[in-house]
């Protein structure tokens, strides 16, 4: 199947879950990522269930606090 992951179309074996995805991706403190899966927000406890679709868009968010 074929994700577009962050704007960049990647192919993948079918049945693949977020947390797999996240694994796959090496993405950086997978604990503190927040997905949004066809420009929804999906909760951190389904991303073991969450299966990915030939299609779909995936994007990891990082929140930054910060200020003066």
């Amino acid at each position: 199947m074929i994700l577009t992951i962050a704007g960049n179309k990647k192919e993948y074996n079918d049945g693949l879950t977020v947390a797999q995805l996240i694994e796959a991706e090496k993405v950086e403190t997978p604990l503190y990522v927040t997905v949004s899966l066809n420009d929804e927000f999906i909760k951190n406890a389904d991303f073991d269930t969450t299966v990915l679709k030939d299609g779909d868009s995936v994007e990891f968010l990082y929140f930054m606090g910060g200020g003066c």
